[in-house]
């Protein structure tokens, strides 16, 4: 049985989402993260050494970093969620399974951490906003063309995807009715009963 060690407010219920969707059995071992600093509890660090989130274990691997975590999951549900089969969409697949931790959430976290700093943070804000606003309009595009990241069907892309669209939802721009296409494609995600059952189990979380 897979162990995940799940932090609240976290990547880490893209993982008990996508466990849900294969129908893998899993245990959630929860953190909850420290009140005044927002950071996940020392206690991880016992699980892997960076003391982050999500870190799963399973037949005695500790697998770290969601991306490795959504790739090791395929393989074990021998290919589910995984590449489709045209060589156009297997692009499609893998570029948005990196490019969701790679280039869209960097800018999506300095947004948050600029808007806790006093004083200077709301001005610097405004100089994040454009780049995450092209990032929005990409996605949008890429979303106006087909209904998932890869293709005509979810994939781990699409879960990979999640995070980075659910907090700019919250707190970064895609809430205006804009970008109807990014806006049905989180609609489409949020109605799947894999996706409810695993927010149940997780506990608490923000972007949904």
């Amino acid at each position: 049985m897979v162990i995940v060690h799940h932090l609240e407010n976290s990547r880490s219920q893209r993982v008990l989402w996508m466990l849900e969707e294969l129908a893998l059995p899993y245990e959630i071992r929860r953190y909850e993260r420290n009140k005044a600093t927002m950071l996940a509890p020392p206690e991880l660090r016992k699980v892997h050494p960076l003391g982050k989130s999500p870190v799963i274990e399973d037949e005695g691997c500790v697998v770290a970093e969601t991306g490795a975590i959504v790739e090791y999951l395929v393989d074990k549900a021998d290919g589910r969620l995984g590449p489709p089969a045209h060589r156009a969409a297997v692009l499609r697949y893998r570029y948005f399974l990196h490019y969701a931790e790679g280039s869209v959430m960097p800018p999506l976290l300095v947004k948050l951490v600029l808007s806790r700093v006093p004083l200077f943070g709301k001005s610097a804000q405004k100089r994040i906003q454009p780049m995450i606003d092209t990032h929005l309009d990409f996605i949008e595009a890429e979303l106006a063309s087909r209904p998932w990241f890869a293709g005509d069907e979810m994939t781990a892309a699409d879960i990979m995807m999640s995070f980075p669209l659910e907090a700019a939802h919250s707190r970064a721009g895609l809430d205006n009715g804009a970008r109807p296409a990014t806006l049905a494609w989180l609609a489409r995600i949020h109605a799947r009963p894999a996706y409810r059952t695993a927010l149940e189990k997780g506990g608490p979380y923000a972007y949904a």
